[in-house]
């Protein structure tokens, strides 16, 4: 049954995220009858997590560059036509004040995730949208251009257009559990096998309990075979089961999908940066002149993390590490600056889904026409969000695809 010009077209949002916020809040304002149908209590939950809870809405700068997948371009359209202007504009009408800070990252200015969700959901409410929660859409089929989608409780739900917003895999616990996939290939579309993204790395060490809690300043980089493939900086932090902070997070896609691939994947650690190799070389020969009545140890604290440092000399291959500081040979004196600036880890995965911030992998996006959002199998069929095989990086990317990705999607449906 095609809708008229009586009768409103009727849009089902298949999961309350911000992608599905988004999209019902476009499809309503261009007159569409709008229904969320969210498998949790609430929505909006993951929402509140972003940004440890301040909610990092966007970035400054949206470069393609920042945007992952086996098509990273198909991005360009949705960020173009709801670009960072229009998202600031869109959120500003709503009652959010907004600022920059470093790396371009954008917040509310309450610091806030909990003010953007509440406005986004006066809003909804506003325009009259209905929401429906503890809904989770089992299967979905289209008849003589209507959709029927089944729910969990045994009830039908019919639509003329529906949005699938449902999300990837990434932290379960606040609604994303990977059922839209299955509603996705139900419906004949194919889905590239996600893996985690923005997630700690595990390591194979014997003495990462030792050292774990430590935060240094270091450049970490990904080595598949002696090949470097991806690299980042900044604090990072050893944990009892590998390492983690914001350069590792970064660098986690990158790790991920050549781990999926069956590549064994190394971790670089330089953790002194600001040095060449020649620069160090003559710096430990100083220090450890100065140094020379003090144990090998001890020679170095003001220099390494203290805790750091026993580790370090034994990975380096010192038999003897409390010997005097004098007492170091030009090879063992070597051996450290290879440890300092090539110190390196096997990777043996990631974590769970349960601490990955986002998914990488989805929907195949060749399938979708980015102009409109919609399938290009099924006609009024529309994807945003999380569930394609679009991610970015940190620092409010992956929100602004669920912006932009959503705010197409609803309009689009809604005409």
């Amino acid at each position: 049954m095609k809708p008229n010009k009586t009768r409103p077209i009727r849009v089902a949002v298949v999961g309350g995220g911000a992608a599905g916020l988004t999209a019902a809040i476009a499809a309503r304002r261009r007159g569409a009858a709008v229904t969320m149908l969210e498998r949790m209590n609430r929505v909006g939950k993951k929402i509140l997590a972003t940004g440890n809870g301040r909610c990092n809405m966007s970035n400054l700068d949206l470069g393609i560059n920042h945007y992952h997948g086996q098509n990273a371009k198909f991005a360009y359209a949705p960020l173009g036509r709801f670009d960072f202007s229009r998202t600031m504009e869109f959120f500003e009408q709503l009652g959010i004040a907004w600022k920059a800070e470093d790396g371009g990252k954008v917040f509310p200015v309450s610091n806030q995730a909990s003010s953007v969700l509440d406005v986004m959901r006066y809003e909804i409410e506003r325009l009259g949208v209905e929401v429906i929660c503890e809904a989770e859409v089992k299967g979905i089929s289209k008849n003589d251009g209507e959709f029927i989608l089944n729910l969990g409780n045994g009830s039908r739900f019919k639509a003329n257009r529906v949005i699938l917003t449902t999300g990837g895999k990434a932290a379960p616990n606040l609604g994303s559990n990977g059922s839209g996939y299955l509603l996705a290939r139900k419906m004949g579309h194919q889905v590239l096998e996600p893996f985690p993204a923005l997630v700690q790395l595990r390591l194979a060490s014997d003495f990462l309990k030792q050292i774990s809690g430590i935060k240094f300043d270091f450049q970490a980089e990904v080595l598949v075979g002696e090949r470097s493939i991806a690299r980042a900086g900044g604090e990072i932090l050893f944990t009892d089961y590998g390492i983690s902070g914001p350069p590792i997070l970064t660098l986690s896609r990158t790790v991920g999908e050549n781990l999926q691939k069956g590549e064994q994947v190394q971790l670089k650690l330089i953790i002194i940066d600001y040095m060449t190799r020649d620069e160090l070389a003559d710096f430990l020969i100083r220090r450890l002149e100065q140094q020379a009545h003090k144990d090998l140890p001890f020679s170095f604290v003001g220099f390494i993390n203290k805790r750091l440092v026993p580790v370090l000399l034994k990975e380096a291959g010192l038999r003897d590490i409390n010997k005097k500081a004098g007492q170091v040979t030009a090879g063992e004196r070597n051996a450290i600056l290879n440890i300092l600036q090539d110190w390196r880890f096997e990777v043996t995965g990631t974590n769970s889904w349960m601490q990955a911030q986002v998914t990488a992998g989805g929907v195949d996006v060749k399938e979708i026409d980015n102009k409109t959002m919609e399938s290009r199998l099924v006609q009024g069929l529309y994807f945003a969000g999380e569930i394609l095989d679009i991610d970015g990086d940190c620092g409010g990317y992956n929100l602004q695809w669920a912006w932009s990705s959503g705010f197409v999607a609803g309009e689009s449906a809604a005409t």
